[in-house]
């Protein structure tokens, strides 16, 4: 009898811990999650993107696209801030639906509140921040999001995210002794989070040669050596 009451106490203790969290963090921990290539889904904290968090990334444009793919044929409507030289041919051919695609390329210095404008009505926001936002507009923003339910996908460091995701070491295939055509890419995808052990990794070929994504590695494989601090290792 002791140990069934003891198990009954813990149980309730935990909901009630769950529910307190879930209060603080604006959200449901077991909420849906917008769906990815199944490539990234494997190493991503439950298996998506987690509506009213933030993701931070690394440089990779071809990156920024695979995680947009999916949400945006989905019909969910994406868009991108602050990044001007971004083609929508390019973004086309690594799957990406241009038909939920808002491109906003020079947002100006308000360009964090620009992010939490459309961040109002869009569900998947990128930004690649111009400049250092301050400490208070970041977490007035992350309370929009978490309200809104909408993800925020960012080109840089960025506090309080769901996961930090990038990409390493590239191999191109396709040229020969100094001739032939760029075809694919083979890299490491790696995803570091609160909520994982130790991060996970991927090998794929981002893009592939039909410009997309192709896992070669169906299983994370955890990541030896990773800085675990608030920050992305060096853009590929």
């Amino acid at each position: 009898m002791r140990s069934i009451v003891g198990n009954a106490a813990v149980a309730d203790e935990v909901t009630r811990l769950r529910a307190q969290l879930e209060r603080v963090q604006g959200r449901r921990l077991d909420a849906p999650v917008l769906p990815v290539h199944p490539a990234l889904a494997a190493l991503l904290p439950g298996g998506g993107l987690r509506p009213g968090s933030a993701y931070s990334l690394g440089s990779s444009t071809s990156l920024l696209f695979a995680l947009l793919a999916r949400p945006s044929h989905d019909g969910s409507w994406c868009g991108v801030v602050g990044v001007p030289r971004l083609g929508a041919e390019a973004a086309e051919s690594a799957g990406v639906d241009l038909s939920h695609l808002v491109l906003i390329p020079d947002p100006g210095e308000r360009w964090l509140a620009v992010v939490a404008t459309i961040a109002e009505v869009l569900p998947v926001v990128a930004v690649r921040p111009p400049a250092r936002a301050k400490d208070a507009e970041i977490s007035r923003l992350a309370a929009r999001m978490r309200e809104r339910g909408s993800v925020l996908l960012v080109q840089g460091p960025w506090p309080q995210t769901e996961a930090m995701i990038d990409i390493a070491d590239p191999v191109w295939a396709g040229l020969g002794d100094g001739y032939g055509l760029l075809e694919q890419r083979e890299l490491t995808v790696t995803v570091s989070s609160r909520r994982f052990p130790v991060p996970r990794r991927g090998r794929m070929l981002l893009p592939d040669a039909g410009g997309s994504l192709t896992a070669q590695r169906t299983a994370p494989v955890p990541a030896p050596g990773w800085d675990r601090a608030e920050r992305l290792p060096a853009a590929v």
